[in-house]
């Protein structure tokens, strides 16, 4: 490990709530006080459409909660859009900085209409090229998730943004919980030196200290992670969550590191080095060297293990949602980029979307299944 990083500002810290609030807007107050009380600068929520995520026939997903059946859940969690307009009343009469996730063209719109000042992108979405070509129009700063993503995925949606819009990327793993082992946080130093964009992470691991603190000293200039009012609770992520409590306790560590490396900096070259060092040691104290390794990891980015079989089916591609004929011609009433997930075949890449639109189909599609070349192929 060694002092790549350069620390300018204390992370800035995202409370995702996500869900957790499961559409009650008395528990979301709860939660978005209990996110500033334990020191919070942003609070996250996601903007839930079933349609804009997956197909009814996607299945189910197995949490630590148990199995889930999406689309059955997402639409449980649709809300109107006064709903967010009051999440996001909330969050300045609490002074945290509202974020919330869309899925689609629709949800993305929403947003936009409460003229939020950012947007989040989901890991899932990075490569729903639509989307990003939709908010980059908003010429607002947006932060992508980087997990079940390679580095193609992340340059092809840099690459779909425009010139000089503020863009924050996060270092993820896609999986709940996420193996802290294979977070490789090194990935924050040569992703940024590689694309000029700041590096954050978005951390699904268990601990509260670990993964942020080492990628505080790794640069981040954002960490993202669950919280939620008990783990017990029956929300979609509240297993992995942190509750209050450890999310303070979070929040307090990653805010002394950088304080201690931001003062030390003012001081020279030397001193910052000889202060990152002593928390360095500090973090492989307690946590061992060897478990320490094993997180920064190579720096080198690429597919996780606990992501590589869902690469493909968690991420989005073209999907019919409905049946369609040998002969039809494909329209956005026919077709739709989605996650596949466990039941269905993926189709092409989301950034076919304008290729596909007005292509006459040469076989029968049964709604839900991928559309590929084949479908479209005498």
């Amino acid at each position: 490990m060694t002092s790549t990083a350069t620390i300018t500002s204390v992370p800035r810290i995202v409370a995702e709530i996500g869900t957790a609030h499961g559409g009650d807007i008395a528990r979301a107050r709860e939660l978005i006080e209990a996110a500033a009380e334990a020191g919070a600068d942003t609070a996250k929520f996601q903007l839930v459409r079933a349609d804009e995520i997956l197909h009814p026939q996607a299945g189910s997903i197995d949490l630590p909660g148990g199995s889930v059946p999406l689309y059955e859940r997402f639409r449980e969690l649709e809300r109107s859009e006064e709903f967010y307009g009051e999440l996001q009343h909330a969050c300045e009469a609490a002074h945290l900085k509202f974020l919330c996730t869309p899925f689609g063209i629709t949800s993305a719109r929403i947003l936009r209409r409460l003229t939020v000042p950012e947007y989040k992108i989901a890991s899932p979405e990075l490569n729903h090229i639509p989307l990003l070509r939709e908010i980059a129009h908003y010429q607002k700063p947006i932060i992508l998730s980087a997990g079940v993503a390679t580095v193609r995925d992340i340059a092809e949606a840099l690459a779909t943004l425009p010139p000089g819009l503020p863009v924050t990327v996060l270092q993820c793993i896609t999986a709940y919980p996420a193996p802290e082992e294979e977070y490789n946080l090194r990935a924050i130093t040569a992703l940024r030196d590689t694309f000029g964009v700041p590096l954050g992470v978005s951390d699904h691991s268990m601990d509260p200290i670990l993964v942020p603190a080492l990628a505080t000293l790794q640069g981040a200039s954002m960490i993202e992670k669950h919280i939620t009012l008990s783990r017990d609770d029956a929300g979609l992520d509240d297993p992995i969550a942190l509750e209050p409590h450890q999310f303070r306790t979070m929040v307090d560590t990653v805010r002394r590191i950088s304080a201690d490396l931001n003062e030390a900096s003012r001081a020279g070259a030397i001193d910052f080095h000889r202060m990152w060092l002593e928390h360095e040691q500090q973090i492989k104290d307690q946590f061992g060297d060897h478990r320490v390794e094993n997180v920064l990891g190579t720096g080198v980015k690429q597919l996780a293990p606990s992501e590589e079989r869902n690469y493909g089916f968690t991420n989005r591609s073209i999907h019919a949602i409905r049946d369609i004929a040998a002969g039809d011609v494909l329209t956005e009433d026919s077709i739709a980029v989605l996650r596949t997930e466990k039941n269905l075949s993926p189709g092409v890449h989301p950034r076919y979307w304008d290729t596909l639109l007005g292509r006459h189909t040469t076989r029968h599609m049964s709604s839900g299944q991928g559309v590929t070349w084949d479908h479209l192929l005498s």
